[in-house]
């Protein structure tokens, strides 16, 4: 659900107000109670629908598609004044849609704003190619405070008296060679695995939109 709406020029008296509200493709077949919570709630964000104002704007909500609902307001409320609506109307609306998708599990769709400040986020291989890397660093990677270990154990044992020691340390050196081989092919490891994955958005080819005809 995307929200968008028509710019008007200054002085102009809109006294039909009409909000047309498209779900996503993918999105499920909504039930009576929740278009009527969706109506309800653009209505009120839209300023057509103030709780507790029985002089306010009559309004009402068609749906004579699925997956769509329109909702036509009259501006001119019944004490004969005139509906101001928000002049930040248009965010309005696509913050409420925001909120109503999240609400009601249906699919995010962006505009195109929105769509610019989306970010692309780490993917599964991304993430296990930081932890092969941390897991290789040279400097405080384990593996690299292992290798250490087992070094400093042979130079220790290189440096006792007896038959065994220089055998031991030996082996020891073997294995410290063969940890900083592991070192160096993790890092390859990791560099071969993709950094990051495309963000996923759903895109609609008709959001909410408000439109309004002029009063004759």
């Amino acid at each position: 659900m995307g929200a968008s709406l028509r710019r008007r020029s200054p002085g102009d008296r809109r006294a039909i107000a009409h909000i047309d509200v498209r779900l996503h493709p993918d999105d499920r077949a909504l039930t009576g109670p929740e278009w009527s919570e969706v109506g309800h709630r653009l209505a009120r964000v839209a300023g057509i629908e103030v709780p507790g104002d029985e002089r306010g704007c009559r309004w009402i909500a068609v749906q004579a598609q699925p997956q769509r609902l329109d909702l036509i307001a009259n501006l001119i409320r019944l004490d004969g004044t005139w509906n101001t609506q928000p002049f930040d109307l248009a965010q309005r609306l696509v913050k409420e849609a925001r909120r109503i998708e999240t609400d009601l599990l249906l699919t995010p769709v962006l505009g195109t704003g929105e769509r610019q400040a989306v970010r692309a986020v780490p993917s599964a291989s991304a993430q296990l190619a930081a932890i092969l890397s941390q897991l290789a660093d040279e400097q405080s990677g384990p593996l690299a405070t292992v290798r250490g270990l087992v070094e400093h154990t042979a130079h220790r044992l290189a440096r006792q008296p007896g038959d065994t020691s220089q055998p031991t340390a030996h082996r020891l050196e073997l294995v410290a060679r063969r940890i900083h081989h592991i070192q160096q092919d993790l890092h390859t490891t990791a560099a071969h695995l993709p950094e990051t994955a495309p963000p996923r958005v759903a895109s609609t080819p008709s959001p909410v939109r408000n439109s309004a005809r002029r009063a004759r």
